[in-house]
């Protein structure tokens, strides 16, 4: 398991976490994304999912894996993006965060990368503050920003709500 969410309160610490590190990659909405490869549990093709009532619209509704009651989360919606258009079903990342398991639902899942520290920058001012308030910062690659999604705080949905009544 990863340290990010453990460290996520101390000055800095998700920064030096999140420089030198191997993250597995995913896009939403054409823009790359990544996490640390330590906090993914496993990664799932389209799943059925059971729609939960009076759910944070954030949250696609709950699936089942290997007998395990699993909270999707549409990273779309969680990051103000728009719905997927077409028949493409997706991809879910499946994370464990304080003993539970979410599947992040993206558009596909990519590789695994191992960044080097000296490519890290902290957020750049120009990234939406929604995006801002759940990133460990950037790596800008050949022709790409790489987002570095930090778990525990995209799965905080009071966090957007706050940014939002700002």
């Amino acid at each position: 398991m990863s340290n990010l969410p453990a460290i996520a309160n101390k000055p800095g610490a998700v920064e030096a976490a999140a420089a030198g590190s191997d993250f597995v990659t995913m896009t939403v909405a054409d823009q790359l994304f990544g996490i640390p490869v330590l906090t993914v549990q496993d990664v799932l093709g389209p799943q059925r999912i059971t729609r939960v009532p009076l759910a944070p619209p954030e949250v696609a509704g709950a699936l089942n894996l290997r007998g395990r009651i699993v909270t999707a989360i549409d990273v779309r919606r969680r990051l103000g993006l728009p719905k997927r258009e077409g028949a493409a079903a997706g991809m879910n990342v499946v994370v464990d965060f304080k003993g539970e398991l979410y599947a992040l639902m993206v558009d596909n899942v990519g590789e695994v990368l191992s960044l080097s520290a000296d490519s890290y920058e902290r957020n750049p001012a120009t990234l939406d503050p929604r995006w801002r308030d759940v990133s460990a910062g950037i790596y800008r690659l050949k022709g790409k920003l790489l987002v570095v999604l930090e778990v525990a705080r995209l799965l905080d949905l009071k966090v957007k709500r706050g940014a939002e009544a700002a």
